[in-house]
């Protein structure tokens, strides 16, 4: 069954029924899905969820699908990596990496939101579906479109990375670059949903495709052991992650699944695309639209959609924000890649280079758990790697030479590739 209750308004909550909804008619605020949650006690807990498949399909109980999935069968339950040499060299006693680099099939958190848009559209009934995309989202709806059987118009910024480029093309969708930067691409979107009548996932499916983030935290959660990070760092591009995390944590509070630890969320964004940052740094409760400029190109949105709610759920928490620039959101990738093996995109780079000020300033304590979330691969983005590593010479097959260039290399480093653990 469904516990599904309606859309509700999120300022004036006015409830409509389940349909391609973006706004309340009334104020022109943002719907998103309300839940019947006396319903659920009892019936949802700790071991239904454990009885369902390895994917984020365990928690379809608190997803808004009323029928079978459509596709994401293989899609989340990602590694939660216990980072025990990060945190030593970070100096934190509990680090956690929640590794969406590793999601099925496009390797970044984008798979658990489209899995539910494209399920929904199945359900409403379209045979065609869309995004605006600055690259992740584009490859994941080109990709589990394909799965699903509809046919996808990917919507992008004219100048993503080759790899997405590629990632996204091999699915055989309709490409179409767009001249300008995602606000610009999104803008668009908007006018082609309303006339087209397609199932744009980030548009007019956008209360559905959101709540798939919930499924990030309810994991976190439950890896955890059924209990939460006191201190959460989460990338902020459209701002749908961040809050919906949150929302995951409060849901599994109500349910009785975890216990209420007053857990606090951190916003990670890059310096040259940081509109939530500073408003936070401010004391704002508005952001003021920024033009991007940084090689974090899958967060470089300088008009987040729920910008607003970020905001309003880190200061709720009681967390914080904090920006990168492009040289320590670098050194920040080859630091995870060094100490735990995971290689991720700029995003991820960016992620992990804010939680370090943010511990490094005293806002996270070092003595309390925290997770940081990673949310794409860095397989996508080689070309942003280009130069930051020293080219060996070749020696002839002799072990003689290779003799002489341990004795180099142990002369000259005591780890490879090492970077400090500052940013």
């Amino acid at each position: 069954m469904s516990f599904v209750h309606s859309l509700r308004s999120k300022e004036n909550g006015t409830d409509y029924p389940i349909e391609p909804r973006t706004v309340c008619d009334l104020d022109f605020s943002p719907v998103e899905v309300a839940y019947d949650y006396d319903a659920m006690k009892g019936k949802v807990t700790r071991e239904s969820i454990e009885a369902g498949p390895l994917s984020l399909w365990r928690y379809k109980d608190l997803l808004p699908v009323e029928g079978n999935p459509q596709t994401g069968f293989h899609s989340g339950w990602t590694p939660l990596v216990k980072a025990d040499r990060l945190a030593a060299e970070l100096g934190v006693k509990e680090l956690y990496i929640k590794d969406d680099s590793a999601n099925y099939p496009t390797f970044s958190y984008k798979d658990r939101v489209v899995s539910i848009a494209i399920t929904k559209a199945v359900e409403f009934g379209f045979d065609t579906v869309g995004c605006a995309s600055t690259g992740n989202l584009a490859h994941s709806v080109a990709a589990h479109a394909a799965a699903a059987g509809l046919k996808a118009f990917v919507m992008i910024p004219h100048d993503l990375e080759e790899g997405k480029m590629v990632g996204m093309s091999v699915f055989a969708p309709r490409v179409v670059r767009i001249k300008g930067n995602y606000d610009d691409v999104n803008r668009l979107c908007s006018q082609i949903a309303d006339k087209y009548k397609w199932a744009i996932v980030n548009v007019n499916l956008r209360p559905f495709y959101t709540e798939g983030a919930k499924t990030h935290g309810f994991e976190i959660a439950e890896q955890m052991g059924w209990r939460l990070p006191k201190h959460t760092v989460v990338p902020v591009a459209g701002g749908t992650i961040l809050p919906k995390v949150w929302k995951a944590y409060e849901e599994f509070i109500k349910l009785g699944l975890v216990e209420d630890n007053q857990p606090k969320m951190y916003g990670a964004q890059a310096e040259g695309c940081s509109p939530v940052v500073k408003a936070i740094e401010a004391g704002d409760e508005l952001f003021h639209p920024q033009k991007p400029n940084t090689i974090a190109k899958s967060i470089a949105i300088g008009n987040p959609a729920d910008g607003y709610y970020v905001i309003k759920v880190i200061n709720e928490s009681g967390g914080y924000g904090a920006s990168a620039t492009d040289p320590e959101i670098l050194d920040a990738i080859k630091l995870l890649a060094r100490t735990e093996g995971i290689f991720t995109e700029p995003a991820g780079g960016t992620t992990l280079a804010c939680a370090i000020k943010l511990i490094q300033s005293g806002r996270i304590p070092k003595d309390e758990p925290i997770c940081v979330c990673i949310t794409g691969n860095g397989l996508k983005t080689l070309e942003v790697m280009e130069g930051q590593f020293e080219e060996t010479p070749a020696i002839n097959a002799k072990l003689g030479e290779f003799d002489e260039f341990v004795k180099q290399f142990e002369s000259t480093a005591t780890t490879p590739n090492a970077q400090p653990a500052t940013v």
